[in-house]
């Protein structure tokens, strides 16, 4: 076992009773939350979009939740503290992209759908295909995100209760697999919403915490932390510049273009986000919640700097690498030595640090299993292979089986995937996402002649060529912290495919359209169109 985690386990496992308490109530509590909304699960309304029942606040929160995920608390704090300025960059590019969601897409999609994004593509354009592809571009994305969130709980289990070996590893995603499964299918879009609702609170608080106590540690002098942690770091000053990750040769500056395009892009794209535009009971409700969740996430991503930085400052980076070759265990790390490694007080702080970080696993993996299902049931099942026959009873049957289905492929690749860094696996989740769903939805809300066929080409074409590049690239292998790091098929030489599979998807939407025989509907268009801008005739 690695020195960080020998450390941490010692702790852990003298306060072990803590540390489980903690776990067991947090589980405890968000079951009853979800047992509880379960028995308001009424019909299909209720089950994918919460009876549209919650306020802009109430919303803006649960996105928040659904957005600060393990990426944000434990892949940032990671990269900054590995790598300063360029990990920093993560955090802008997360936050920004909220401007697009809320300008382009958060109120006409809000107007224009009734539980999914195929609802959306199927009101202009031919049902059963646009919806095929809808969902499966829903599910795809979902699982690249869970892949991200799978991989944070192995990390952060495996840190606490000091496993080292892989069964034990792939053992806890599994659990938090199996966990999943129950909240969405007993839950439903109620009982995730206010999993989420009290993650959110969760992770705020204790990161509010963790920030105070770095600031108390330098006097609330911001510019003698940043210089510690440069001087902590052994880069210098190179550490607060840009370049340490990203300006090493012409292929990571370029590596840096693709990522910052798909952070800015991906949001408005993201499955479980769009959905979260139905539980509201209006567009300007939906507009709001934005708004909320800008200033909760902004606040977040500004706090990353004490964590990230908090880290680099006060931890050896020999000890982060060691706990982790991507930094995922930082911010547990940090709680620990802001506390005191051989003090109860830092025991306290880490196991409480480290349950935020389990809750904020859970809320997310459930939130996005309930996308890929929702999609799945809603646009396959119910209005392609049963054409549109289907009864809410058997939709939602549909669902809860998806659910399932899911939750099994999740656990089998995010075992794969232990070893990446968070944050650079949902940003993979955002590049294809910005691929395969953003040109559909903004083609199809304000491109008067897109057809059907450009919706199926760009859903496709993005989709085929992100994950092709993605397969093909160091994540996959071809490099020690690759998920087959002992082979090497990676000819695709960027870690993210944004600035070939984005425009791709594009073009391919373009392409499709006008190539394609097909004569749009100028009236079904200027319905979505005034729909989509007024709300009238919104469900």
């Amino acid at each position: 076992m690695s020195p960080a985690m020998t450390l941490a386990a010692n702790e852990a496992s003298e306060h072990r009773p803590l540390i489980i308490t903690l776990f067991a109530l947090f589980v405890v509590a968000t079951l009853f939350i979800t047992v509880w909304a379960g028995r308001q699960t009424k019909d299909a309304a209720d089950f994918y979009a919460g009876g549209r029942s919650f306020s802009a606040f109430q919303n803006g929160l649960a996105v928040s939740g659904d957005y600060m995920s393990a990426a944000s608390f434990l892949g940032i704090a990671g990269a900054i503290a590995l790598f300063g300025y360029d990990g920093f960059l993560y955090s802008i590019g997360f936050l920004v992209a909220w401007l697009v969601a809320l300008l382009l897409v958060a109120e006409p999609l809000r107007n224009s759908g009734r539980y999914t994004m195929g609802d959306v593509l199927a009101y202009r354009m031919r049902q059963r295909p646009v919806r095929t592809a809808a969902g499966t571009s829903t599910i795809v994305v979902s699982i690249f995100y869970l892949l991200a969130q799978m991989a944070g709980a192995g990390v952060l289990v495996s840190l606490l209760l000091g496993i080292t070996s892989d069964a034990g590893k792939i053992l806890i995603v599994a659990l938090v697999g199996v966990l999943m499964i129950v909240y969405v299918s007993i839950g439903g879009m109620k009982g995730t919403t206010w999993v989420q609702m009290v993650k959110a609170v969760l992770l705020i608080g204790g990161t509010i915490l963790i920030t105070f106590l770095v600031l108390l540690k330098f006097n609330f002098n911001i510019s003698d932390l940043l210089g510690k942690a440069a001087e902590n770091s052994g880069k210098g000053a190179a550490f607060l510049e840009p370049g340490l990750q990203y300006g090493l040769n012409s292929t990571s500056k370029l590596d840096f273009i693709s990522l910052g395009i798909a952070l800015v892009l991906g949001t408005a794209g993201l499955p479980h986000i769009l959905i979260r535009f139905y539980t509201v009971p209006n567009a300007k409700a939906a507009r709001k919640s934005v708004n909320w969740a800008i200033g909760i996430i902004g606040g977040f991503y500004l706090m990353t700097i004490a964590l990230g930085f908090g880290a680099a400052a006060l931890i050896s980076q020999d000890e982060i690498i060691a706990s982790n070759p991507s930094g995922n265990t930082a911010a547990p790390l940090l709680a620990l030595h802001i506390g005191g490694v051989d003090s109860a007080w830092g025991a306290i702080l880490l196991a409480t640090i480290s349950a935020v970080a389990f809750a904020t696993i859970l809320a997310v993996v459930a939130g996005l299993t309930l996308a890929s299902s929702s999609s799945f049931a809603h646009d396959i099942y119910a209005n392609v292979i049963k054409k549109g026959q289907a009864t809410e009873k058997e939709e939602i049957r549909a669902a809860r089986l998806a659910t399932i289905g899911i939750g099994a492929v999740s656990i089998l690749l995010g075992a794969l995937a232990r070893d990446l860094n968070v944050a650079g696996l949902v940003a993979l989740a955002f590049a294809v996402a910005a691929s395969a769903n953003l040109p559909t939805i903004l083609y199809s809300l304000f491109w008067k002649k897109f057809t059907t066929q450009g919706a199926l080409w760009s859903i496709y074409g993005g989709l085929i060529v992100a994950v092709g590049l993605v397969l093909f690239s160091p994540v996959v292998s071809g490099d020690p912290k690759a998920m087959f790091p002992d082979v090497d098929f990676a000819w695709f030489p960027l870690k993210n495919p944004g600035i070939i599979s984005i425009p791709f998807g594009f073009f391919m939407g373009w392409l499709g359209t006008v190539l394609s025989k097909e004569e749009p509907d100028a009236g079904k268009y200027a319905e979505l169109e005034v729909r989509s801008l007024t709300g009238t005739g919104a469900h």
